[in-house]
């Protein structure tokens, strides 16, 4: 498991720790909860990599992923006390390096490199507990929709000219979890989402027995985010 990911599991369990302790403290925002609509805004950070799967028995693409970020504005609206549903749309920044292990030869021909930033609109439904002090738990959940400004998905040149083509827009779902912290200027709403496309991501090239794209059956990004809400 991700160091990141055990850190942020550590501080939700320490957060809901102190749940009994909050009982008696004076609670905050309260108006807050009695909203109809609501609006914020986060900042984070995720790690992305592929979900591939191939036409032969065997593994052909490695994936080396780093850090990207996220950014964002929240539009939320509380159907009832536990239930709201939130629109987040933001950018979403990332790089990956492929290596192709059936490829001889160099950079040019066996290794790709993938910047990609996405416009990325989820629409979730966030189901939470009842409030217990300062605290709130919360899961969340949706679908969303992903643009991605980088795609060159138009470019007439291939993986034969070193380009590695993928799809511009596409689909696919999130889920997570989070805890909304009452503090006495704002609402600091940390939370850890998995998210993972639908539709394949990749552009084959024209060449029907491309060495690159032929194995590959199925292509789509999947990674983990951690947001930082403000609201």
């Amino acid at each position: 498991m991700n160091k990141i990911t055990i850190l942020f599991i550590c501080f939700i369990s320490l957060s809901i720790s102190k749940i009994n302790a909050q009982r008696d403290v004076i609670q905050y925002h309260l108006d807050e909860d009695a909203k109809i609509i609501y609006w914020g805004y986060y900042l984070g950070i995720n790690k992305k990599d592929f979900k591939i799967s191939y036409t032969q028995p065997d593994t052909f693409v490695q994936v080396e992923s780093s850090y990207g970020f996220n950014v964002g504005l929240i539009g939320g609206w509380n159907l009832n006390k536990n239930v709201s549903l939130r629109i987040e749309p933001g950018l979403s920044s990332n790089t990956k390096t492929l290596f192709f292990t059936n490829i001889a030869g160099g950079e040019l021909e066996n290794t790709r490199k993938i910047g990609a930033t996405y416009l990325h609109a989820p629409l979730l439904l966030k189901l939470h507990t009842d409030r217990i002090g300062n605290l709130r738990p919360y899961v969340i959940g949706g679908v969303s929709y992903d643009y991605n400004f980088s795609s060159n998905q138009n470019n007439p040149d291939d993986n034969s000219s070193g380009e590695f083509r993928m799809k511009s827009s596409n689909f696919g779902y999130e889920l997570g979890l989070g805890i909304d912290i009452y503090l006495p200027y704002f609402i600091f709403s940390p939370s850890i989402r998995g998210a993972f496309a639908i539709n394949n991501e990749l552009v084959r090239d024209v060449d029907p027995n491309s060495q690159w794209t032929k194995p590959i059956d199925y292509f789509g990004t999947r990674g983990f985010f951690i947001n930082l809400a403000f609201h």
